[in-house]
Parts: C-alpha cells; structure tokens; sequence
C-alpha cells in the first residue's frame, strides 16, 4: 500500500449560496476567496464537489490527489462517492490526519474511510496513501512526509501539491489535528508533523500548515449540529482558531455546511 505560517491575506470575492439540493440561490459577494454551500443534501453535494474537482483534475493532470479528513461527518459523504462509476486507480488518496491507533481500531480515520469508502469502491491499494498511526508518532510523520516528498520530486515539486484537502472543524476551532495551543500550529519547516494534544493526553499525526496552504483546493465538511457561533468566528479571522488560518491562507476555500 502506497503510503511558514502566513498571515492573513486580502481576498478578491467570496460567494455564499444555499442550495436544498441542485438548486443554488446568491447573496452578495464577501471580501475573501471563500465560498460557502448550505445544503440540505449534505452527502449528495459534497460528493457532487469532490467528484467534480476530480473530473478537472483528471483532464488536466491525469491523477487526482485527495486528502481525506476523519470523523464521523464525512461518513456519508464516501458512501455516497463510493457509488459513482469513478476511475479510482487516478485518484491518490491521502489522509490530513491520523489517531496514533492500529488501523483496526474503530478510532481510526483510515478505518472509517476503508469502511464507507475504500472497501464499498474496491479502490485499489495502490490508490491509498495510509498513514500508519501504530507505529512511533514521530517515525509515523516522518515516513509519511517521505512518501509525499517522494512523489512530490517525480513532478519536480518544492512540496506535495494535494487537489483537494477535505477538512473538519472541532468544537475548539481545530482542524485536521491541529489543536489550538499545541506545537505543530508553529511548524514551518515540515509538512507532516506527530503532535502532542494535552487535554487528550494523546498523539496525532498530522498535516501542517504549510502543506495545507500548498492545495490547490481546501473544502471544510460541516455537520448540521456545529455551531453557529464557532463559524462565525472563524470567517471573522479569529486566529486563536486553527481553522481560521486555513480559511485566511488556503489558495481556495469551500465550507459545505449542512442545514
């Protein structure tokens, strides 16, 4: 199985628009290269995005990279993939985060991806990119950032350029498994990192922020049950947020929030 920080930026247009489906109504555009989907059919139109993202990317480049985030939100959002005819042997799935777990354990993000995707898809290993959470934290990023650098070379890359990061938001502004208060939030110089999270007394493998503002593309998936309030603060560019980095640095920005 295959396995520095910038500050805010001024941004040309953002674009909302809600959508209980295909239909898809505008408000007046923001300051910022964001666009935010509310839907009622939150599995249909993130796999509709995702799958159309590929479609560009495979026309052009001939393989799509795709990160995936964990989670239980994006549960759905790979089943529903899973069902579409989809030449899985051009994708390049990797993950931007990992619990330091063996991938048989029902905490694991590749566990959950192998059931709802992987699995369901016959994608085939050669496609997957698995980070191995069983093994020493710090030996695990460094393997993984290994991988990347070395399929970043053969495009004669300065880093791993991902087509699309999908990413979460935790109740604490986190993403991937960038924590609010922990050291990989200061990392400039690697691209995976293993980080220490106090308040779960735990390891987590890692993407950083360099390697995330690298994407061409960055899609938060967002539950109907998150607050309100939290994303708010983050499109207001409360940078005590990790997320907020993210939706200020990335190249561009989708929220899909469900409704």
């Amino acid at each position: 199985m295959a396995e520095a920080e910038r500050g805010p930026v001024s941004r040309p247009n953002r674009d909302e628009r809600a959508t209980d489906g295909p239909r898809r109504t505008g408000v007046p555009p923001r300051l910022g290269n964001r666009e935010i989907i509310r839907t009622k059919t939150f599995a249909t139109e993130a796999a509709n995005f995702i799958l159309q993202r590929a479609r560009e990317a495979l026309d052009t480049r001939g393989e799509f990279r795709l990160a995936l985030s964990g989670g239980n939100t994006p549960r759905a959002v790979y089943s529903e993939m899973a069902k579409r005819e989809t030449p899985w042997e051009k994708f390049r799935f990797a993950f931007s985060d990992e619990r330091c777990v063996p991938p048989d354990n029902e905490k694991s993000n590749f566990r959950m991806a192998n059931e709802a995707l992987f699995r369901p898809a016959s994608v085939p290993e050669s496609s997957i990119l698995r980070m191995r959470g069983e093994i020493d934290p710090l030996h695990g990023a460094d393997e993984y950032q290994g991988c990347l650098d070395t399929l970043a070379a053969k495009r004669d890359e300065k880093i791993y350029q991902h087509d699309l990061v999908l990413l979460g938001l935790g109740d604490d502004g986190h993403t991937a498994s960038l924590f609010p208060n922990t050291e990989a939030l200061l990392e400039t110089e690697r691209w995976v990192a293993a980080n220490y999270v106090p308040k779960m007394d735990s390891w987590r493998l890692t993407f950083t922020f360099p390697l995330i503002f690298a994407a061409r593309d960055v899609c938060f998936l967002i539950g109907a049950n998150k607050d309100p309030k939290l994303i708010e603060r983050v499109f207001s560019g409360d940078l005590a947020l990790p997320a907020a980095h993210v939706d200020q640095n990335a190249k561009q920005v989708t929220w899909i929030i469900e409704q």
